[in-house]
């Protein structure tokens, strides 16, 4: 059985740093992004990784979180992290986890196009 468990979410004050973790059981995936959703809004893009190879890698960016957010991963351990920085009021969200096991460059940004998701993790940053 597939499963995504993020972890790593909480409360931070503006200017904080937090790493959320993704750890994924039952296969290994390509494709890993995180996505972020608050009420009443779509789920939105925030970063994705694609492993291409043994040690080629490619990774995206939303705009709005260039500079600030890096996502990494670790397949010995079949987990994928995003490590945020300078978090903003506005980046409070409920973080998911998405994986998949192969998506083309240009759905990579796409929530719908990912297979397989986290059960997400409250980020929330006080102003």
């Amino acid at each position: 059985q597939v499963q995504l468990v993020e972890s790593g979410g909480g409360l931070v004050q503006a200017g904080g740093s937090l790493r959320l973790s993704c750890a994924a059981s039952g296969r290994t995936f390509s494709d890993v992004g995180w996505f972020r959703q608050t009420p009443g809004k779509e789920r939105e893009f925030v970063a994705a990784i694609r492993r291409s190879g043994e040690r080629t890698y490619y990774v995206y960016y939303a705009d709005s979180v260039k500079g600030r957010f890096t996502i990494s991963r670790d397949n010995a351990k079949n987990t994928v992290y995003l490590q945020m920085n300078s978090l903003k009021p506005d980046d409070t969200a409920v973080y998911y986890c998405a994986a998949d096991p192969g998506l083309s460059t240009a759905t990579m940004t796409a929530a719908n196009e990912y297979d397989y998701w986290g059960q997400g993790t409250q980020v929330t940053v006080s102003s």
